[in-house]
């Protein structure tokens, strides 16, 4: 049986020591990713138990399905063990520091994955951690979310080069992530919020200072039928996120003009495809005969979470970004 491998050492032939943010992986680091994981989605027997006897911490601020299960089953298939951590369970809910939580948590594992609030908490716990720390969503990004995204786009429509895709709705940790994905892979992506919900400046102008190298580009409205104009791709969210209760009948009133349906969709190219990270309110930010339509590649957009979550676990943990290790 495969033994699990040393830890990636903090050097400049392992950049990938933390994945906070999807940019941290850089163009060529997420084509690396997305390849690796194509590989293994072809070829999971090649990657079964290559980090045996590893243990992957999971510490869950926020209730979750695809994030939670995703990285349960990827960890199983490298023969780690999954370890999930709330945070009523342990002492940091009775005020235990984040950085003695993250220190005791770095002697007992090999990587821990965090969703949580904010992404300086997270930052803080990455500081005072020992291990790699992967973000598996914060109220600013959620960049495992977006490599499945591409993943998902490029098995629909091939290269991305020269593509559109449209995000309609809020200007959330999603969309932030998947306008850095745009950036990277060299693909437009357009925007369309209500006023007032747009992304945040910081990270649109970071996106588009990356895009200049790889020919994408971002594009902010208030139209969604702008946005969706022959896009070759069409992406929803929910309006409302976890930590947003109170504003919901707010939220709904403001995004009321903002639901994908059959209408806004025969506005994309005809071929276009239809992606939610899920979950999704029906008759809200889409109808159900688009989600459950022909053009919709949910499923497999949900399924691709595990699989490009393995590619990351064995990426960070084992030092062998390309692969390169394995028969």
């Amino acid at each position: 049986m495969a033994t699990l491998l040393a830890p990636a050492p903090s050097t400049a032939s392992a950049p990938l020591r933390n994945f906070l943010t999807l940019d941290a992986l850089g163009p060529d680091g997420l084509r690396a990713m997305l390849d690796l994981t194509a590989r293994l989605k072809r070829d999971p027997d090649a990657f079964r138990n290559r980090l045996a006897g590893g243990r992957l911490g999971m510490l869950f601020d926020k209730p979750s399905t695809r994030t939670r299960v995703s990285f349960e089953a990827a960890a199983w298939l490298l023969g780690m063990l999954p370890i999930v951590l709330r945070p009523e369970e342990l002492q940091i809910g009775r005020g235990e520091t984040v950085s003695d939580t993250a220190k005791t948590l770095s002697l007992y594992l090999n990587v821990l994955a965090v969703r949580t609030f904010s992404q300086s908490s997270l930052e803080e716990l990455t500081a005072a951690s020992s291990i790699p720390v992967i973000n598996a969503l914060t109220n600013e990004h959620h960049p495992c979310q977006a490599v499945a995204d591409v993943m998902t786009l490029e098995e629909s429509l091939g290269t991305l080069t020269g593509r559109s895709v449209a995000f309609i709705g809020d200007g959330d940790n999603v969309c932030h992530s998947l306008m850095q994905a745009a950036a990277l892979i060299g693909f437009e992506l357009r925007v369309a919020t209500p006023p007032g919900y747009e992304p945040s400046p910081e990270i649109v102008a970071g996106a588009r200072q990356t895009a200049l190298a790889t020919g994408g580009s971002i594009v902010l409205t208030n139209d969604p039928f702008e946005a969706v104009a022959g896009a070759d791709a069409v992406y929803a969210d929910v309006w409302t996120s976890m930590g947003q209760e109170a504003e919901r009948a707010a939220r709904k009133a403001a995004f009321a003009a903002f639901t994908v349906d059959s209408r806004l969709m025969q506005h994309a190219a005809p071929t276009a495809i239809f992606l939610h990270c899920l979950p999704a309110h029906r008759g809200e930010e889409v109808s159900a005969e688009v989600i459950d339509g022909p053009a919709s590649r949910v499923w497999p957009q949900a399924e691709n979470r595990m699989h490009t979550e393995a590619a990351l676990l064995y990426t960070i943990v084992s030092g062998d970004p390309g692969g390169a290790r394995l028969p």
